[in-house]
């Protein structure tokens, strides 16, 4: 709207005027739009990353986990791939303490935070738990996007599964006892895992892992996003924009200009549309928060395994949110882990 003003003596009179072209004006309407929704969007993320960073900063600094951070010999920045450089190609080795006799069983973590941020160090109280329950832990990152796309973080858990095998006895650990575990991001890259272990794929990623003939004694998929494409399945009535917007970031990240198959972005579907399997599925464990937008996903993954004849336990902790189990203050997350190592006793066999 233009807006004139003329004076005639000591009265003011003001004409307003639409445009005879309302081009313009509804173009800095649609910019504005646009502009405002990036900016909701930047905002959004910026505060939800800095607050999984702060709060894994803050939590290694506390006194108890420094106490339980000394129990353990800790091996850091081991590069799982030739180019030695790479940080996202390096790895932390957890050992267990003097109570555990070795050789001992075998864990591979792979962190989470939607394919695009967090790291080993974020995640260190994965390494700590398992090294507790006697478990050698290699805590390994990954490249993330949007830099580094599909197939990028499939492909580098996939080498660092084959390394783990190759080195895992240098570290007095049993790579024929080994345990896949992730959370979120981190749990699709572990099923990813599971069924390149179990199943003969043209991805060359996988061939890797299948060739090493090593499949899972268990898998441990904790709340993940099984499924990156069709984010909006996820959306129900009362989901926030804010939500929303964190649901709509992985896919444009991790999908990033890639044009072609992403079978391995989607292990959910690969389980469901599975004919057989060239080696039996191991057990997996998949715990969630009834909270938790990701739900859907962890039912699906159980309906699938008991489809495919394999053994699933699930396990859905009331009123809970993403990720829970990290929050070791909470009483669920408590259960969580009693729940986990009851699991872990069950289906895998000490050395």
């Amino acid at each position: 709207m233009l807006v004139t003003c003329s004076l005639d003596g000591n009265q003011v009179t003001l004409v307003s005027k639409m445009p005879t072209d309302n081009t313009n004006f509804m173009l800095d309407q649609s910019q504005n739009a646009a502009f405002a929704e990036r900016f909701r969007k930047q905002l959004g993320a910026t505060v939800v990353d800095n607050f999984f960073r702060g709060l894994a900063g803050a939590s290694v600094r506390m006194p108890p986990a420094q106490k339980a951070l000394q129990k353990h010999q800790i091996i850091r920045d081991v590069p799982y791939r030739a180019d030695r450089g790479e940080r996202d190609h390096l790895l932390d080795v957890y050992l267990p303490d003097d109570r555990h006799e070795g050789p001992h069983p075998v864990l591979l973590y792979v962190h989470g935070g939607g394919f695009r941020i967090l790291s080993k160090e974020t995640h260190w109280l994965m390494g700590v738990a398992f090294a507790r329950a006697g478990y050698v832990v290699f805590n390994i990152n990954y490249r993330l996007a949007p830099q580094h796309p599909f197939p990028a973080a499939i492909e580098d858990a996939c080498d660092a599964y084959e390394w783990v095998v190759e080195n895992a006895h240098t570290y007095g650990g049993d790579p024929n006892t080994l345990v896949v575990a992730g959370e979120s991001a981190g749990g699709n890259l572990a099923l990813g895992l599971t069924l390149a272990a179990t199943m003969k794929r043209e991805e060359g990623y996988a061939k890797t892992v299948f060739d090493t003939g090593i499949v899972p004694d268990a898998s441990l998929v904790a709340c993940g996003m099984l499924q990156v494409t069709d984010w909006e399945r996820l959306i129900r009535p009362h989901t926030p924009v804010w939500l929303q917007d964190r649901l709509a970031e992985v896919p444009a990240a991790y999908l990033n200009g890639v044009d072609g198959p992403v079978h391995f972005a989607d292990p959910l579907i690969m389980l469901e549309q599975a004919e057989g399997f060239d080696r039996p599925l191991p057990p997996i464990f998949a715990p969630v928060g009834t909270k938790d937008p990701l739900l859907e996903d962890t039912r699906r993954l159980a309906e699938a395994v008991r489809a495919k004849g394999g053994i699933v336990d699930e396990r859905y902790y009331v009123g809970e949110i993403h990720a829970f189990h990290a929050m070791l203050w909470r009483r669920n997350a408590f259960r969580c882990w009693k729940d986990k190592y009851r699991f872990l006793e069950t289906h895998v066999k000490r050395p």
